[in-house]
């Protein structure tokens, strides 16, 4: 039975249910033809079987299934704003010192806005960034800050947490356990087609070095623009074209990480703050943003400014920001406290109380 035999044939549906699948299957303006009509003669056989009396667990994969495939953003964009200017002033607002970090990465976007502004065929062969750093030392922010520059929608793929590579490219629609991978779930998230997707740590992928390995061989599948633009999520079955994604990737250390796949990437070292910067960092940027999370008005909580080097590492040396956040957030709280419970109306840490509201850890 050909396509067209196939949507005559869908007008009599035994239950309404499959009627209301067809529906969401021709509303889908944007399902490439080829998808639409498998999907159809998917639809077509479960309503056949439903005849027979014998069609529940086929209902059940072929609502999943259309819900998930009339979710993709085929072709959904979101507008790029190609403004170098505003994309370092961007970088400067969310971000202070790590000068050569955001000189490569404000070269890295002229390259794309350049690509784009000429309409050069090869826009998106840039090679992937990779960030490598210890933890805490801002990967992800400015993973996050690159999106916020061009404007795209932004999505966080975390690594470690992946046993398998099915994870990434989905499990058929035929088992059990189907399910897309994290790609398309991404996608579907984003709700475009060219967001900006973090893949988070990804010399965490696998223990285990032959699993790893097959990790490998799927993110270069993924990365490289020589092979994603056919892409095919084993769920779903059909191609998808990963080229106007703009990928970012973080690790800790290089040394798991397949020498072919480091070979699509551009790395950027990330460099440990100093205990100056943290002042900075803490005063300018961690420390307005706690108060506000934490219904905290700037003249409740004042910090004497000769005691942010203590606020800063009263604990020792850790090369990242995590844990000034972590001292702040105790502050902020044991203030919050004191306030609501009517003990005070604001309080200025100074160097005679500041023991008092660190965190005891």
């Amino acid at each position: 039975m050909d396509v067209k035999e196939i949507k005559q044939s869908q007008t009599d549906f035994v239950f309404d249910e499959l009627k209301d699948i067809k529906s969401k299957i021709d509303e889908s303006k944007d399902l490439p033809e080829d998808l639409r009509n498998k999907a159809l003669k998917i639809l077509d056989r479960v309503n056949r079987m439903a005849k027979l009396g014998n069609y529940s667990s086929e209902f059940e994969n072929l609502a999943k299934y259309v819900d998930v495939i009339t979710q993709i953003p085929w072709n959904k964009y979101s507008e790029d704003k190609l403004d170098i200017k505003f994309a370092e002033e961007t970088l400067e607002k969310n971000h202070y010192g790590i000068k050569d970090v955001k000189e490569r990465i404000i070269e890295y976007l002229s390259t794309m806005i350049l690509l784009k502004q000429r309409g050069t065929e090869g826009q998106s062969k840039s090679p992937v960034i990779l960030f490598v750093g210890l933890q805490g030392i801002g990967k992800t922010t400015v993973s996050i800050s690159i999106a916020e520059a061009l404007q795209r929608k932004f999505v966080r793929i975390p690594m470690g947490g992946l046993g398998s590579v099915q994870e990434l490219r989905g499990v058929s629609r035929t088992s059990t356990d189907a399910e897309p991978g994290q790609i398309i779930k991404a996608l579907i998230n984003a709700g475009v087609r060219n967001p900006v997707i973090l893949l988070d740590e990804i010399d965490k992928t696998s223990g285990s070095e032959s699993l790893r390995f097959d990790f490998m061989a799927v993110l270069l599948e993924i990365l490289d623009p020589n092979q994603n633009h056919s892409f095919r999520d084993q769920y779903v079955d059909y191609p998808f074209d990963l080229s106007d994604v703009v990928f970012v990737c973080s690790a800790n250390y290089t040394n798991t990480i397949a020498a072919a796949l480091m070979d699509r990437m551009e790395v950027i070292k990330m460099p440990s703050y100093t205990d100056i910067e943290k002042v900075e960092i803490g005063k300018r940027y961690i420390f307005p943003k706690i108060l506000k999370n934490m219904g905290l008005k700037p003249e409740e909580l004042i910090v004497d400014d000769a005691l942010w080097p203590n606020v800063v590492r009263p604990f020792g040396f850790d090369a990242g920001i995590r844990s000034l956040q972590r001292t702040l957030e105790g502050i902020v709280r044991k203030v919050a406290r004191e306030i609501v419970e009517g003990k005070v109306t604001s309080v200025k840490l100074t160097e005679q109380n500041l023991k008092q509201y660190l965190p005891k850890y």
